[in-house]
């Protein structure tokens, strides 16, 4: 049972290294048709980037089946990729953007630091230039600010940058 259990911490871990590869060159990459519905103002309930929440949810179910079905440890690994998805659906879509009715802002510590980075990245409009690219895990906000700063063009302002979530707007210092 100890073994099991490291493989699915070990696989939460792994998925968020692996989701900030995936958002970076996948979803900002030849992926952008779908993730810039994340990235651009809409009302609706559900939007194109919710795919890959599917996606990967499917991915998690055929290893969860493999492995009950006696291919041990892909169980274990597709329940670390539960686990991560379920930690991506509160951190991510809850306390960032806001897409249930959980509507708690942080004022410190690491949610604070997660909930500032992820709003520096969504400063970004576009599929070039972004940065902070994980979902649990963010740089230091004073280096994102830096960075942003240093890839901002006079055509792109964070300072005119608005989250498409109403939570007011952005600046480079991430407030």
């Amino acid at each position: 049972m100890l073994l099991n259990t490291l493989i699915l911490i070990a696989t939460v871990a792994g998925m968020e290294v692996a989701a900030a590869l995936i958002h970076r060159y996948v979803m900002h990459g030849f992926g952008w048709r779908w993730h810039r519905s994340h990235h651009e103002p809409h009302q609706k309930r559900f939007e194109l980037n919710d795919l890959y929440a599917v996606v990967f949810a499917a991915i998690a179910i055929v290893l969860i089946a493999l492995g009950t079905g006696g291919a041990w440890p892909l169980q274990w690994i597709g329940a670390g990729m539960t686990a991560y998805g379920l930690l991506y659906f509160v951190v991510h879509d809850g306390l960032v953007h806001k897409r249930w009715p959980f509507r708690y802002i942080p004022r410190r510590g690491y949610l604070k630091r997660l909930y500032l980075a992820h709003r520096l990245h969504h400063a970004v409009k576009t599929k070039e230039r972004g940065l902070s690219f994980g979902f649990l895990y963010a740089p230091p906000t004073d280096k994102l600010r830096e960075e942003l700063r240093r890839r901002q063009s006079p055509s792109t302002s964070a300072d005119a940058a608005t989250d498409r979530h109403d939570v007011g707007p952005v600046d480079a210092r991430g407030r």
